[in-house]
Order: C-alpha cells, then structure tokens, then sequence
C-alpha cells in the first residue's frame, strides 16, 4: 500500500507522459510544477484506488456487521445518545 513513508525514500525518475495542451499552458503561466502536480494527482489517484479497492474486499463484512448493529444495537451506548 502506498504510505507517507514510501514517498519520502523513493527516487525520482524521468517519465513520459502525455498530458493536454491546454493544462499544460495554464499550470506554464501560473509557474507550477507540473512534475509535482502530476506526482500530486497521481498519489490521489492510488489513494482513491486502494479505498474502493477495500471497500469492495470488505463489502461482506461491512454489511454483516451492519446488519448486527441494527439487529442488536452497539456494544457500547454513549451517554448522550437516547436510549
């Protein structure tokens, strides 16, 4: 899985990439980086994978225990939620 920690100890390498013309000359005028917009876009993108990537390993668990806590309530009541 991708972590923080990774990110730090990982080398850089050159890439291709083909991006559009037009982001290309918008992020130009505003002098972003677009070597680390892309590595930005690209680690949000992993990100948002492994979480639906999770989410469906564990669909059956998670409405398992769904169904429990609407059948049998929580283990633990806070004291500011009514009974």
């Amino acid at each position: 899985m991708f972590t923080a920690s990774k990110k730090a100890a990982s080398k850089r390498r050159p890439v291709n990439l083909t991006i559009r013309e037009d982001l290309l000359k918008t992020a130009r005028l505003l002098n972003l980086n677009t070597s680390k917009a892309a590595e930005m876009g690209i680690e949000d993108a992993i990100r948002k994978a492994q979480a639906s990537k999770w989410l469906e390993s564990n669909k059956k668990a998670l409405l398992a225990h769904n169904v429990r806590v609407e059948k049998e309530g929580t283990l633990l009541k806070p004291d500011w939620m009514p009974e």
